[in-house]
């Protein structure tokens, strides 16, 4: 049993994975043809944290991606009008990224597909499943994040 399990819950994995992707970038693409999933994470990230640590340094960290990645990002989601950069009013050193209205609108399309992707997954599971499921899926994280430092 043990040995069917590992096969099946590998194979389940990659695909889940690569479904996922698949239907962000087909979801995206559909909505926002100018965007790419990328770009939609890195708005993301930055509505995420609008309220709480919306420097550059901090964006680039959430992202694990370096700054000069960020930079290059940014600049071109600025260019389409989705997000903005400042520099902070007391420390000019500090640059902060704000998402702007349509940045917004991204945002919440993006958070949508999250939001129906997961009920659709609970709505399938009793309780005591998805406390299961969770744990489960807590070990993974935890093993990629420990072994890959992520």
């Amino acid at each position: 049993m043990y040995d069917n399990s590992r096969g099946i819950i590998n194979a389940f994995l990659v695909d889940v994975f690569n479904t996922i992707l698949k239907a962000e970038e087909y979801s995206i693409s559909r909505k926002y043809p100018r965007l790419s999933v990328k770009e939609v994470h890195v708005i993301e990230a930055v509505c995420n944290l609008q309220d709480t640590d919306n420097r550059a340094t901090a964006v680039a960290a959430k992202l694990r991606i370096t700054p000069g990645t960020l930079t290059t990002a940014v600049s071109f989601l600025e260019k389409k009008g989705y997000l903005m950069r400042k520099r902070d009013a007391k420390d000019r050193r500090i640059v902060r990224i704000y998402p702007t209205d349509a940045a917004m609108a991204v945002y919440n399309y993006h958070e949508e597909f999250h939001k129906e992707m997961v009920d659709t997954l609970l709505e399938g599971l009793t309780d005591e499943e998805a406390k299961m499921f969770t744990k489960g899926l807590k070990h993974v994280t935890k093993f990629f994040k420990e072994k890959y430092r992520i």
